[in-house]
């Protein structure tokens, strides 16, 4: 079992010099250790929910957990790479079609983003139900505020061929997230860290904001402090940075998600 990290990490880590055969590693050590986030937090219901990161070099392909593996046992050796037409370039195991319906169209809309995430988070869907974006109540919702879109045309079909594909992506549109209507929530990321960490923030809002209203009627922070606060914690780099903590622990409990094969 290799169990090594592509460099060591630094402060500006995002930004390192990496071969295109490092790179790649990166990407899907990264991506192991996500789906390990994910089922820490309980994203993990049944077979439903991908975490995607773009290959480095064949930039139309991503890497994917294969169907329908626990994200509770997934390595770098079981990620599996497909191409935009849904073919398994690497890999033994099926990949989910509901993945490959959403993510290859998001990827191909985005060519900036690395990472796209959904689950079917309990607040995330929860909040979902009710069609409409979040509001900014806390300074965690603001990291969203005016960069989340909503999709309310879904209906809550399986997202299973090209047309749902299509409605997610337009809603999540040029936004770092979107709510789409019945279904869940979705995040992008210029790395994988970043896209996680956004999920992980926004599924906590959906809970804040659920049980604020159910107490009562929150007051809202006001939209001009709403953007300064976005602004400090909102971009790429910020939302790295906060899934470092969080990385590291798992890394270092589950060090057996490393493993290359």
């Amino acid at each position: 079992m290799s169990t090594s990290h592509v460099g060591e990490r630094t402060p500006h880590e995002p930004f390192a010099a990496r071969t295109p055969a490092e790179e790649r590693l990166h990407r899907k050590q990264r991506l192991a250790a996500a789906y390990r986030v994910f089922a820490h937090y309980g994203f993990d219901e049944g077979a439903a929910g991908y975490i995607t990161a773009r290959d480095p070099e064949r930039t139309d392909c991503f890497w994917v957990n294969p169907f329908p593996m626990s994200f509770r046992q997934v390595r770098v050796r079981d990620l599996q790479l497909v191409d935009s037409a849904g073919e398994v370039l690497v890999g033994d195991w099926p990949v989910s079609r509901s993945a490959l319906m959403i993510h290859s169209q998001v990827h191909a809309a985005r060519p900036e983003v690395v990472c796209v995430a959904h689950a079917h988070s309990m607040y995330g869907k929860t909040f979902a139900s009710l069609h409409r974006p979040l509001q900014p109540i806390t300074q965690d919702a603001c990291i969203f505020f005016e960069d989340h879109g909503v999709g309310t045309d879904d209906a809550g079909r399986v997202a299973n061929n090209a047309e749902v594909g299509k409605r997610i992506t337009e809603a999540i549109g040029g936004n770092k997230a979107a709510i789409v209507g019945n279904h869940g929530i979705f995040t992008v990321g210029e790395s994988v860290d970043e896209a996680a960490f956004w999920f992980v923030s926004m599924e906590h809002s959906c809970q804040a904001e659920l049980m604020a209203t159910a107490a009562g009627e929150p007051r809202l922070i006001p939209p001009e402090t709403a953007r300064a606060i976005r602004g400090h914690v909102g971009f790429p780099l910020a939302g790295w940075y906060s899934a470092q903590p969080i990385f590291d622990w798992v890394i270092a409990t589950q060090p057996d998600c490393l493993d290359e094969g």
